[in-house]
């Protein structure tokens, strides 16, 4: 446990920040499983479905949730699977 008061005051900020970044990271997660199931079904995934994955992707790689590089990866596989 801490003793300083600045440091009290980051252990809070990491511990909130943390699992802010777990539920974005279980959302996108959510997200991409959908879109998986979607694009295997008959039906087919959508433009729509893709660009709002795109979106999701690239909001997480800039608050830095995800490195820029795997959404980049994410991306171009989600693409492929759209083909």
């Amino acid at each position: 446990m801490p003793h300083h008061k600045s440091f009290k005051k980051r252990l809070k900020q990491s511990q909130r920040q943390r699992l802010i970044n777990r539920q974005e990271r279980a959302a996108t997660r959510t997200s991409l499983k959908k879109f998986r199931s979607d694009a295997k079904s008959e039906t087919g995934a959508t433009v729509e479905q893709l660009q709002s994955i795109y979106s999701v992707l690239d909001v997480q790689a800039r608050k830095g949730i995800i490195p820029r590089k795997r959404a980049a990866r994410l991306k171009a596989r989600m693409a492929a699977l759209t083909k």
